[in-house]
């Protein structure tokens, strides 16, 4: 799972390029590894996303729109990315197993997925959206979600971008849901990888939702809950989902690595004084 942080700060460097912000991708990897530690401590993916918006945008001044913009649109990307991956699991799966108890979750996602492309990329529903300025604009909210909106409809005018965003994260995916099935594996779940399939993406996008920190006990509840329906004992279940939750925070170590160099170059560095005194 480590070495699937560089395809995806690739396919954010391509995001960003298109609006005209050029950075290098081993900095960019590097924000994806502090966004992985950041998430263990804010609410769920969203915290993360914040810090990587936040550390980006200090290093392009008066780009924070367009950078916001890339970030939210890339999570957008994956998660239809993560549906279709479901939708293919399902495909996969009935028949085989009863996981038809899951598919009006995915269908919610799917209709909530859909509105939320129209609203960002239709330029018919734009007067609808420019009835919530005067309230936005009450509230002072109108210009950072004005410039969040601005960066993220630009897009439109990159449809074979967008696809291979798309796609990429589609295939990350494909190898992040193959790592749950190995944590049930190694907790001896006897079960083929398509249930997870269907698990691994909807958990996923369970776990962007901004209610949790780092996703505690509702990862484990989705695990007991979708495995237990198939038949396996809660107890190595629970195991699974505390072997994924191990996992993910061993993605979180280099982050803190790189923040911890970062404080000790911070406090070892001389101060201004000191520099001109020298």
């Amino acid at each position: 799972m480590v070495l699937s942080v560089w395809p995806m700060a690739w396919r954010w460097q391509k995001l960003l390029a298109a609006r005209g912000i050029h950075d290098r991708l081993a900095w960019l990897v590097r924000a994806y590894f502090v966004a992985y530690t950041a998430g263990q401590v804010l609410p769920t993916a969203v915290g993360g996303d914040a810090v990587r918006i936040f550390e980006t945008a200090k290093r392009h001044p008066g780009q924070g729109g367009p950078v916001a913009g890339s970030v939210l649109l890339e999570r957008a990307l994956g998660g239809a990315a993560t549906l279709a991956l479901a939708g293919l699991g399902f495909a996969l799966a009935v028949g085989r197993y009863n996981v038809g108890a899951y598919l009006w979750i995915e269908l919610g996602f799917v209709v909530a997925t859909v509105l939320l492309a129209i609203g960002l990329f239709s330029r018919r529903v734009r007067p609808l959206l420019a009835k919530t300025v005067p309230l936005l604009r009450k509230i002072r909210l109108e210009r950072p979600i004005r410039a969040v909106y601005e960066g993220i409809h630009s897009y439109r005018g990159h449809p074979k971008l967008l696809a291979g965003v798309f796609a990429l994260t589609l295939a990350v995916q494909s190898v992040r849901v193959l790592a749950i099935w190995s944590a049930g594996k190694a907790v001896g779940v006897e079960l083929s990888p398509r249930p997870y399939y269907v698990m691994g993406p909807l958990l996923f996008l369970v776990l962007l939702m901004p209610f949790t920190v780092n996703g505690i006990a509702v990862r484990e509840s989705f695990f007991v809950s979708f495995l237990g329906g198939l038949g396996v004992d809660a107890d190595k279940a629970f195991a699974t989902g505390f072997l994924f939750f191990a996992v993910t925070i061993c993605l979180s170590i280099p982050g803190a690595l790189l923040l911890g160099w970062q404080s000790v170059r911070g406090l070892t560095r001389p101060s201004p004084p000191q520099l001109r005194d020298g």
